[in-house]
């Protein structure tokens, strides 16, 4: 049931582009319900236990795609999916008329990752829904606007970072405890027993969490994002990512309570960010910025308590969570309102809108109110809850407690200045200094003219204000009948502090010292808001030498300048310098290797067959012609040379799946190296003696050190036992008695899937850098060669490779499919066919005479997205009976089938799509893709048509036989 809940948010997330695209803005209504479906369905699948639920997810990593539904997970289950379903509605008005899959898509997404997070139960699941609300956050706010991108782009650099550190926390985690299932973890009893391993997780896990909920000195991005449009806002703030730090904390709470470090990083960082936030937020005239600082500063007070850690902060953290979203989500949406209604959220341009939007004015001064901790509202009670915990502390209670107060009365003249600033009259004494934007150090400039002043905005429609009235409402209700929520909280607070914790909160606690601060917090934040013409320019004068924001770009760009300064070393087309770091890194270890091992084995020259000599010597030879060879066409005919003889070296000694590999490879490679030819120099630059003294030593260097390491490794090892157990169990489990194939396909289909989609990476990366780059001048036509050259007639030139290819040609198509049905059994498989039909492709466009003439038409990208797409489509069949790629089988009339038929379908079309993309685009280029006077179709044949998958090979022609 618990597994059925986070199906349904998923499949929620996907329908959802489709209704935006169907129903315009209106879809935020029925995505709203959906929300709420499955909201409802949560609350009926909690019990008073722990709720658990797991299916296999990587099974040979132990790793489940396991959910765990207490009570702190269904608190913030049903903040995420009913603050959700209310900013859902609430856009079915605030966005403009037309198509925003894009938005509910991602929205709906969001909603998803942040249920997957919160009821997770295996860290890998945790870190993966952790890294999905960072991506699904960025792509919010960059498509935002024009200038969205710089602010999505910090966003997203500094919360990538605290993923990071969440997953050196996950991995440390599952290390030492040797399981990932959060609740194992928790349960450990390694927490008390190796204090290192509890202070860096604990550190660890606290930097994630800062990064989400913007503590300092994280907390730049915050307000920086508010570029993104309301909702966005409205969901990130009360519901999602910033609420992903804050329960991160609450769950590892029971462990990490009574860790010091983990009580003065909480407790310091989060008043820090608390009193750094409300003062920002006095200084802010943009009312939806001023919330963002407000935003912080409440964060940061929830971390605070958080780091007090006692059960009663816990409790108080949980209530204030659940308060914070509330007030906040109002607020944020009713700000939106008079944003849309007015046209601006700055203060200093509104005027008079109390007489104009009586419905908003009374929703956001109750929220506000909330916000502020004035009874009998919610935020009244949390507010309380907080007090009495920091009061309690030992030692330093009372001071933390006054601190707290402190921040309390910014807190409420903040909040008053945001009603008063939306709906107050302007008056003449209103100050027209400007803080400068979100993020910024805090420069104040004075305004040289007067604003133009809105007035006369009329009251939003009752669909457009409802959502947001309905969370302000429910700040009224539980603040006067807070015991509603103590079974929520008391189940939340049980798991937050890893005992049972019994709750019954009220308004009224009586005369304690909590009540004592929160009367003067009231009273002083009434006094600053009376002299708030006095106070506000204090609040302007009282900024930050240091810009956060500024400091993210700083780290951005030293980074980018410091990876350009590596990336110098090698940004050189001279092949030696590119090479000369891993060789001389292979030199190294096979020198510490071979020192390490002592003796030889004594089946070193137990072969000693004449053919080994005689290949060696081919080998030796073709290498030293390499290495002398001036022209390229010299070099790659001994470099066919060593490759063919490297086949017959692999058929002699059995590898019969390893040598058609390799001859395939060497046919296709000559031939498109030959083709290659075209775009270069027709002889090598010729270097001085000194310079190829270095090369020729590391050469001789790799060359002595992977002798070195054959004979100190030959005969150690015959066979690991993990080539064992596929020798000899293959053939039962897989149905294949072709061992290699079964090992690519079967039993580490992954890795060879990892592969395919690097195959496709490679021919885009082909597609793109041929495409930028321009063919070498062709050299001017000597037209009394070209008249006696036996090269000069395309059609008559071809001939002889035509008559072959209509003998060859069905030949190698019937070689291809044979070879591909018969991988399981026998040498063949994907890869080999493909490289069979690959070249029978290279053999037609040999034959053509001219581009026009090549008959082959194929999509070569589009076949390289299929063979991808096909791989990984049959990697979730696996699903069926097992995992990824877990291969299915089936008896058919006496033929035994496997869903590793279709992953070597993927490997094909993904092969033959390398293939024709380099044959289509290493020819002569389009017409449009050179100069006229560098490209010209000889008088008796047109330029080939402009086709995308078109062949541009044109091989006789007099102008390139003069060239070559």
């Amino acid at each position: 049931m618990l597994l059925l809940c986070l199906a349904a948010a998923c499949a929620a997330a996907l329908l959802a582009p489709a209704l935006g695209r169907r129903l315009g803005r209106a879809a935020g209504w029925p995505i709203a319900a959906l929300l709420v479906a499955v909201g409802v369905l949560v609350v009926q699948t909690s019990q008073p236990d722990a709720v658990t639920a797991a299916v296999p997810w990587m099974p040979t990593l132990g790793v489940e795609l396991a959910v765990r539904l207490d009570g702190l997970s269904l608190l913030f289950s049903l903040l995420v999916l009913g603050i959700g379903a209310l900013v859902m509605a609430y856009s079915a008005r605030y966005l403009p008329t037309g198509r925003h899959g894009g938005f509910y898509g991602l929205m709906t997404l969001f909603a998803a990752a942040m249920l997957a997070l919160v009821l997770a139960d295996d860290v890998v699941l945790l870190f993966v829904a952790w890294e999905a609300t960072t991506l699904c956050s960025f792509f919010l706010i960059s498509r935002s606007g024009a200038g969205a991108r710089e602010p999505a782009v910090r966003t997203l650099l500094v919360t990538a970072a605290g993923g990071l550190a969440l997953l050196s926390a996950v991995v440390v985690m599952v290390a030492q405890v040797g399981s990932t299932r959060l609740s194992v973890i928790l349960a450990d009893p390694v927490w008390g027993e190796n204090s290192g391993f509890t202070t860096a997780v604990a550190v660890l896990v606290a930097v994630a969490a800062f990064t989400k909920s913007a503590q300092l000195p994280f907390q730049a991005w915050l307000p920086d994002s508010m570029v993104a449009i309301t909702p966005v806002s409205a969901y990130l703030h009360a519901a999602a990512m910033v609420k992903a730090g804050i329960y991160l904390l609450l769950r590892f709470s029971p462990v990490m309570s009574d860790v010091p470090v983990w009580r003065v990083l909480l407790i310091s960082c989060g008043l820090a960010t608390a009193l750094i936030g409300a003062v920002a937020a006095m200084r802010r005239y943009d009312l939806k910025e001023l919330l963002a600082y407000s935003t912080m500063s409440q964060l940061g007070l929830l971390v605070a308590t958080i780091g007090v850690g006692t059960p009663a902060a816990l409790t108080a953290a949980v209530v204030h969570t659940a308060a914070h979203a509330l007030f906040k989500s109002a607020l944020f949406m009713l700000v939106g309102v008079v944003d849309h209604q007015a046209g601006t959220r700055d203060m200093r341009r509104l005027s008079g809108l109390r007489r104009t939007m009586p419905v908003t004015l009374v929703a956001m001064t109750v929220a506000a109110a909330s916000m502020a901790g004035v009874p009998p509202l919610l935020g009244f009670v949390s507010k309380e809850s907080m007090l009495d915990a920091f009061w309690e502390v030992p030692g330093a209670g009372p001071a933390l407690a006054v601190a707290v107060a402190l921040v309390a009365v910014l807190t409420f003249a903040y909040s008053a200045r945001l009603v008063i600033g939306a709906f107050g009259d302007r008056t003449s004494d209103v100050d027209t200094q400007d803080a400068g934007p979100a993020g910024s150090a805090g420069a104040t400039t004075v305004s040289t003219t007067e604003p133009d002043i809105v007035t006369d905005v009329p009251e939003a429609r009752p669909a457009f204000w409802l959502p947001a009235v309905v969370p302000a409402a429910a700040g009224v209700v539980l603040g006067l009948a807070p015991w509603l929520l103590d079974r929520f909280v008391g189940d939340a607070g049980s798991a937050a502090t890893g005992d049972h914790t019994d709750v019954h909160l009220t308004l009224w606690h009586g005369v304690t010292p909590a009540l004592v601060l929160s009367v003067c917090v009231i009273a002083l934040g009434t006094a600053a808001v009376l002299a708030r013409t006095r106070v506000e320019p204090v609040a302007l004068r009282l900024r930050s030498p240091v810009s956060g924001l500024a400091v993210v770009d700083a780290l951005r760009a030293r980074t980018i300048s410091l990876g350009q300064r590596v990336g110098h070393l090698t940004s050189t087309s001279a092949p030696r310098r590119h090479l000369m770091v891993p060789v001389v890194c292979l030199v190294g270890i096979a020198g510490v290797a071979t020192a390490s091992v002592h003796g030889l084995p004594d089946v070193v020259g137990d072969r000693d067959v004449p053919l080994d000599w005689g290949l060696l010597a081919l080998v030796a030879v073709g290498t030293l012609a390499a290495v002398m060879a001036r022209s390229r066409v010299a070099a790659i005919v001994v470099l066919g040379v060593v490759g063919f003889t490297m086949t017959v070296w692999f058929y002699s000694l059995g590898a019969a799946d390893v040598a058609l590999t390799q001859l395939l490879v060497e046919v296709l490679t000559v031939v498109v190296m030959m083709l290659l030819l075209r775009r270069l120099p027709r002889t090598f630059r010729a270097d001085q003696k000194r310079s190829a003294v270095l090369p020729a030593v590391v050469a001789l260097g790799a060359g002595l050190a992977t002798t070195l390491g054959v004979l100190a490794l030959t005969g150690r090892r015959e066979m690991s036992p993990v080539g064992e157990y596929y020798a000899r169990e293959g053939e039962a489990v897989t149905g294949g008695a072709n061992v290699v194939n079964t090992i690519l396909v079967d039993f580490r289909a992954f890795d060879t899937l990892g592969e395919l989609t690097v195959l496709g990476v490679a021919g885009l990366t082909i597609v793109v850098l041929l495409r930028s780059r321009r063919l070498l001048p062709i050299k001017p036509l000597d037209t009394s060669r070209a008249a006696t050259s036996p090269l000069a007639d395309a059609q008559a030139n071809t001939v002889f490779t035509r008559v072959l290819t209509r003998l060859v040609g069905p030949l190698t198509v019937l070689v291809s499919v044979l070879l591909f049905f018969r991988g399981h059994q026998e040498p063949g498989g994907g890869f080999i066919a493909a490289l069979v039909g690959g070249a029978g492709f290279a053999l037609v466009y040999l034959s053509a005479p001219s581009d026009a003439a090549a008959k082959v038409r194929w999509p070569y990208l589009t076949l390289i997205g299929l063979g991808v797409a096909t791989g990984t489509v049959t990697g979730f069949l696996g699903y069926v009976d097992g995992s990824f790629l877990t291969p299915l089988h089936a008896d058919l009339l006496g033929v035994h089938l496997t869903t590793a038929l279709l992953f070597d379908v993927g490997v094909y079309l993904a092969v033959v799509g390398v293939v024709l993309t380099a044959l289509n685009l290493l020819g002569r280029p389009r017409p449009s893709a050179q100069s006229p006077a560098t490209h010209r179709a000889p008088p008796d044949q047109p330029d080939p048509p402009a086709d995308e998958h078109a062949p541009t090979i044109d091989h006789a022609r007099t102008e390139e036989v003069e060239h070559a």
